[in-house]
């Protein structure tokens, strides 16, 4: 068995991503932080699927960005691992950078906005294959049709441009940009929250293909739980720039033990229209610019406890794989599991 399965191909330590915010005026001083990202730690195994679950500015997307050095991070290590050793995208300069961007990649949420309007399909694809050296000719204009053809597209679309095409079709040509260099790991940033229902399952089955076929690890950022259990290995849940709970995908389902995943897994839309939600979650998501002292989560959280408002929790795991961020698993209360 090849022992490098079993070395994490990415691994995220205590990152953080602190915007300064600065007061109106001639002087401008620092007047606070938006903590986006604060101190998110996990590991990335090869050819895994990590999702990346939470509310609109949980901070999913800013780690994302973060950890393919879009944004520069503020602290924390970021490991990948390529050519047998790990390298620290944290601590990399710019240029030391581009030899490594040919192993990770990014597929984007709009499929419109993310392709240049005035290039043809066949120069956005290829573009990663120029940049890098990497082909030319007719072996550029061979390897762009063999990867058009794999998203399920044809040759002859390369010479159209992304308007011309439907929102699945520009998301496929944004998967083959993301896939042509035949990278190691590859960050979704929602890739199918902009298309039709109907064609987020052929994207998905898509991805999940593709994965397979070509050995990729992914970061899968999301927002739709019924999406992520279909498609991860295991769920990281963000809530206020932290991981609060992190878990195999089938124990995370089952049998939740953070109150902010219950909640979630609670608001999950079910066939039966009958079924009352288990768990209402009220409140809108902390300001990561004003977070409140001690767990972030206690003004929304119906179990909270004294020691929840003024001592912030650690990620600790409670059992083999399942990391909780929060204080009241010291006496896990069984009623706050998830209904079937």
């Amino acid at each position: 068995m090849d022992s490098s399965l079993h070395i994490p191909l990415l691994q995220v330590k205590g990152l953080c991503k602190h915007f300064p915010v600065y007061n109106q005026g001639f002087f401008k001083r620092q007047a606070g932080l938006v903590k986006a990202c604060d101190d998110v730690t996990f590991d990335l195994m090869p050819g895994e699927t990590l999702g990346l679950v939470g509310e609109s500015g949980s901070g999913k997307t800013t780690t994302g960005r973060t950890i393919l050095r879009a944004l520069q991070p503020t602290r924390g290590q970021v490991l990948f691992r390529t050519n047998g050793s790990a390298v620290d995208l944290a601590a990399l300069p710019a240029k030391q950078l581009k030899p490594l961007r040919a192993h990770m990649q990014m597929i984007f949420q709009d499929p419109f906005s993310s392709l240049n309007p005035r290039m043809a399909v066949g120069d956005i694809v290829g573009e990663p294959l120029v940049i890098h050296g990497l082909a030319k000719g007719k072996n550029l204009t061979d390897r762009v049709v063999a990867m058009l053809e794999k998203v399920g597209l044809k040759p002859e679309h390369r010479t159209r441009y992304p308007h011309a095409f439907s929102g699945g079709q520009r998301q496929r040509i944004g998967i083959a940009r993301a896939l042509i260099l035949h990278p190691s790991l590859i960050v979704a940033d929602e890739p199918v929250s902009a298309l039709d229902v109907s064609v987020q399952g052929q994207v998905i089955n898509l991805l999940r293909a593709l994965q397979q076929e070509l050995g990729l690890s992914c970061l899968f950022i999301a927002h739709d739980l019924s999406v992520v259990k279909h498609i991860c290995d295991r769920v990281a849940v963000m809530y206020a720039g932290k991981i609060v709970e992190l878990a195999a995908t089938d124990d995370l389902f089952t049998t939740p033990r953070h109150p902010y995943t219950k909640a979630l897994l609670s608001a999950v839309p079910s066939p039966d229209p009958d079924k009352k939600m288990s768990f209402v979650l009220e409140g809108e998501v902390a300001d990561p610019g004003n977070l409140p002292p001690g767990c972030s989560f206690n003004p929304r959280c119906p179990v909270v406890e004294e020691e929840c408002m003024s001592e912030a929790p650690q990620l600790e795991e409670i059992r083999p794989g399942h990391f909780v961020r929060c204080h009241t698993e010291q006496c896990p209360k069984g009623q706050w599991i998830r209904e079937e």
